[in-house]
């Protein structure tokens, strides 16, 4: 009997686990686990490895960390890396920020095109890395086909440098993905906007200030959390961005525009090198996991000044 009633509630706990919410979640967690979590033990694994594509035996070995961190182009590669993304965020920020004041004002004002600006802004977003690469691609061809190029021999300016150069190739790559991410900013700066409400607003105009002081200290500190979350997710998709600098300048010219991810790839796939390329992108998901944990403590950590 005793073991009879002991049994019953585990009996129990079972059947509430297989009835409960495991079974919906088991086939996402399987898909996760295998085409995750079973990939990136592989990456780590490898990492550790003088492992190549071109050969099957390999050992384990601190070489490829230990070449990592004695070589002095990796140091190049994150600070083209750093100002890649920092310049980018400003950039996405600022003007999705703009436009997302625009549309509001526009929507106020009642104009005609703030849904017409708000799809064109969308498009960028819509259009894949790598065809976006290859617009830009075509957009600055320093050749007498290229549209940027044409346009300004028109009007008399010549030799004229875009992708060729190591430093106005890093300006424009930077150009682009501003292009690319700034329909997030714009989204969620705007969601942000719309939740302001109108009674401070008109507090402000009361009080006299201007159109600038009421951007500065009122509309600014009132979506700062939205602004804070945008440059967070900005930050992590930009330091992940690979489609879009291999179709437009391969990291080239030399090294110049040569980030972190496009490392990676081009140690395993051009380099044979799946040890060394393993350790940059363990080195890339480690910062990644960084970032991201630092988003849900943001996250938690604005939801519990909110209650």
């Amino acid at each position: 009997m005793l073991q009879t009633a002991t049994e019953q509630p585990k009996k129990g706990a079972v059947s509430n686990l297989l009835h409960g919410p495991f079974l919906w979640i088991a086939p996402l967690v399987i898909v996760l686990l295998i085409t995750f979590v079973y990939p990136a033990f592989e990456v780590i694994r490898y990492s550790f490895t003088d492992a190549s594509l071109t050969g099957k035996d390999y050992s384990y070995t601190f070489s490829s960390y230990l070449d990592i961190f004695s070589d002095k182009q990796v140091y190049q590669t994150l600070w083209t890396t750093f100002v890649f993304v920092f310049f980018s965020v400003v950039g996405q920020t600022v003007l999705g920020l703009a436009i997302a004041l625009a549309i509001v004002k526009g929507e106020e004002l009642k104009l005609r095109g703030t849904v017409f600006v708000r799809v064109v802004t969308l498009l960028a977003w819509a259009i894949p890395g790598v065809i976006i690469g290859v617009i830009w691609k075509i957009f600055l061809n320093e050749s007498e086909s290229g549209i940027l190029t044409s346009l300004l021999h028109s009007i008399g300016i010549n030799n004229v440098t875009f992708l060729t150069a190591g430093g106005s190739a890093l300006v424009c790559t930077i150009i682009a993905n501003i292009w690319r991410g700034t329909a997030q900013s714009m989204i969620l700066s705007y969601s942000g906007l719309k939740t302001i409400s109108k009674d401070i607003m008109e507090a402000a105009d009361i009080d006299g200030a201007t159109s600038w002081q009421r951007l500065i200290h009122v509309t600014i500190p009132s979506i700062m959390s939205v602004i804070s979350i945008n440059v967070i997710l900005n930050i992590i998709m930009t330091f992940n961005t690979f489609d879009m600098i291999m179709s437009l300048t391969s990291g080239g010219p030399g090294n110049s525009t040569e980030v972190l991810a496009l490392t990676a790839y081009n140690q395993i796939f051009v380099k044979m090198n799946l040890g060394s390329g393993s350790a940059y992108a363990t080195i890339l998901l480690l910062i990644n996991g960084l970032m991201a944990a630092f988003y849900f403590w943001f996250l938690r950590r604005s939801g519990d000044n909110t209650n």
